[in-house]
């Protein structure tokens, strides 16, 4: 079992590790949601079961950061709010490009050390 993050979020971290994105989808109402809770945002059900997500999304909004939140760091660098393929929105980083509202994106993953690998997202071309 892996032990990183807390119960809730357990799951979401130990799949992370495998590069596998996973998202809570509930069995009363059928809806997926981001970030874990312990029951339905929707309907709330507490029948809720984790399932892999595609890695596949739409850029919702972005923001360029150019001030360091923190000393090392590094700037400019680009947050964005994702809207899954499955209908979450994602607060993440994007990568490896540039992109605009809009934009098809997909999962990507940011090693780290000590700590499972963290999903980022760069435009999807394909």
């Amino acid at each position: 079992m892996d032990d990183f993050g807390d119960p809730t979020t357990q799951p979401f971290w130990a799949a992370a590790r495998q590069h596998r994105l996973l998202l809570q989808r509930c069995g009363g109402c059928g809806r997926h949601q981001f970030y874990p809770r312990p029951f339905c945002l929707d309907c709330g059900s507490h029948a809720l079961a984790w399932v892999e997500a595609t890695g596949k999304g739409t850029v919702y909004s972005q923001s360029q950061v150019l001030t360091p939140p923190a000393p090392g760091i590094a700037v400019p660098y680009t947050v964005a709010l994702v809207e899954l393929a499955e209908g979450p929105r994602f607060m993440t980083n994007l990568v490896n490009g540039e992109t605009a509202i809009g934009d098809p994106v997909r999962v990507v993953w940011q090693k780290r050390d000590g700590s499972p690998p963290l999903p980022l997202f760069e435009p999807d071309r394909e």
